[in-house]
């Protein structure tokens, strides 16, 4: 299956999960690195409009497509009942941070703007087996989606 990332033309191929690890994020605690993917296209557009403001776009972004090994990805049974939080709570970083520590290679969480559709946590220990990035192609952001 493949998964979606939109990001900083800069960071298109960074694979070491080092964005997260230096900010954290709803599934990370700081130090602990992962890649976030989306389960589209779309969402990953809209995953990325809830998490930057508009002044701060900027116009190099990319978005990368990830082939992800389905037999890895890991679904966990039950998230801590605030997980959908904001700001994100301290129980949904802890919980993630666990598995990505732990090594699995990727974890399907929902996502909190459509919690029917899913994000893809990549562990990068994990690149080359897990998951592989397919295609980074340039991405134009249309700004009337923050307006």
């Amino acid at each position: 299956m493949n998964v979606y990332r939109i990001s900083k033309t800069e960071y298109a191929h960074d694979l070491t999960g080092t964005g997260a690890k230096l900010f954290g994020g709803r599934w990370n605690h700081i130090n602990v690195p992962s890649i976030y993917t989306a389960g589209s296209a779309a969402l990953a557009v809209l995953e990325y409009s809830v998490n930057v403001n508009v002044a701060f776009v900027p116009l190099d972004l990319s978005l990368a497509v990830f082939e992800v090994d389905e037999k890895y990805i890991h679904i966990p049974k039950k998230l801590p009942g605030n997980w959908a939080a904001v700001p994100a709570p301290l129980s949904a970083k802890d919980f993630c941070s666990a598995l990505l520590q732990d090594r699995i290679p990727v974890v399907r969480v929902p996502s909190v703007v459509i919690p029917s559709e899913y994000n893809y946590l990549l562990n990068p220990s994990a690149e080359g087996k897990a998951f592989r990035l397919l295609e980074v192609r340039e991405f134009r952001y249309d700004l009337r989606i923050k307006k």
